[in-house]
């Protein structure tokens, strides 16, 4: 982990500094070596949180976006006292969780039980043909009235599939912790899957880096999801009135040519 309490403070692990978990409460050693990043790690092979992943620089860059105080926050639930460390918790109670390892269905399904107003930011950049399938799925990003909002038809052919049945937003980072100059680089916006489909289609917005930490931090997040929640009932209804008005089409269609056999037989 990044941090861990010395004096009762949230400390960043420096060389030979000793602190305790925040979570457990046991001892710390800082591990500060020229290869791996500095952190701060238990005795032996203990674990105390199942849910904490060995973080990469790119789980830290993204970190490093947000203030301290909200880095590494212990939440509980009071009824059964289980404690996890969220990646980040805004003040406004939003929960962002960096995800690059694989997660089995069963854990991210617990977790987001557990945080319940989470989003998740996955490193998209963990097995190459994830970013592939996304440049050869553009074909099925379908425009909408609105900027960066897209239908995507068939997500499961443009992303990782293990991730299609979350109930939280889904933010894919094709970049990882590299930069690109290219205007017309797909890695330089993010990726974000809305929950929630519109049949058969999946709700695709596409924003910036700095756009999603302006949100999180300012607190529009929720605002976001509302305006796409709104935008979801208003294409459904369209979708809906559709597909009424091609019913009524055919049931009109059917109903003329059962009058014209009709009217056929009456003459012989």
């Amino acid at each position: 982990m990044k941090f861990a309490l010395v004096d009762n403070n949230k400390t960043a692990a420096t060389k030979g500094a000793k602190g305790f978990c925040p979570v457990c409460g046991s001892e710390l050693i800082a591990k500060c070596g020229n290869i791996k990043l500095h952190h701060w790690a238990h005795k032996g092979n203990r674990i105390c949180d199942p849910w904490w992943e060995n973080e990469t620089e790119w789980h830290r860059l993204w970190k490093n976006n947000f203030p301290v105080d909200w880095q590494e926050v212990i939440l509980h639930d009071e009824q059964t006292g289980e404690k996890h460390i969220a990646d980040i918790r805004t003040t406004h109670g939003l929960v962002i969780e960096f995800q690059h390892s694989h997660l089995k269905p069963e854990e991210r399904i617990s977790r987001e039980s557990f945080y319940k107003n989470i989003v998740w930011v996955v490193d998209g950049t963990r097995l190459k043909r994830d970013y592939d399938r996304v440049v050869k799925g553009q074909v099925k990003f379908h425009n909408t009235n609105n900027k960066g909002i897209y239908l995507v038809s068939d997500p499961e052919q443009c992303f990782p599939s293990a991730w299609l049945k979350s109930s939280a937003p889904i933010v894919f980072d094709f970049r990882g912790a590299e930069s690109t100059n290219d205007t017309n680089d797909l890695r330089k916006s993010l990726f974000c899957l809305y929950p929630v489909r519109i049949g058969q289609e999946s709700i695709l917005v596409t924003m910036s880096h700095e756009f999603f930490v302006k949100l999180s931090i300012n607190g529009e997040w929720p605002v976001l999801m509302n305006n796409i929640s709104k935008f979801r009932q208003s294409w459904q209804y369209i979708k809906d009135m559709q597909k009424r008005q091609q019913e009524n089409l055919t049931f009109i269609r059917l109903n003329q040519a059962l009058r014209y056999h009709q009217n056929k037989r009456r003459r012989f």
